[in-house]
């Protein structure tokens, strides 16, 4: 076979996704019960976000991110994590204006 997905990925095929769905459903009620709430953040992000948050020196930043222009010459980044992305998501939008804390 030519392609395959790439390493450390995996497809969850049809017959997987009622377990999945179950999963997501059951994690999101917990969530729900001790009072959170979900946060979708994009894929990705400006790659200073990331250059900042982990620093532009490290291996995550030189080694592990991809990184491609976009058509207005802006530097976007696949985010490689989830906590930064909420980060700006929690400051953009004025969630620290909420009582705290906001649980997501």
């Amino acid at each position: 076979m030519l392609y395959r997905a790439p390493r450390g990925t995996s497809d969850i095929l049809p017959k997987e996704q009622a377990y999945w769905r179950y999963m997501e459903q059951k994690v999101a009620h917990i969530g729900q019960l001790y009072g959170y709430e979900r946060i979708d953040d994009p894929a990705f992000e400006d790659t200073r976000l990331f250059a900042r948050s982990v620093g532009e020196d490290t291996d995550i930043v030189k080694k592990e991110m991809y990184t491609f222009e976009d058509r207005g010459g802006s530097l976007l980044t696949l985010r490689p994590e989830g906590t930064a992305p909420v980060c700006r998501a929690y400051l953009e939008h004025g969630l620290h204006n909420l009582p705290q804390p906001v649980k997501l």
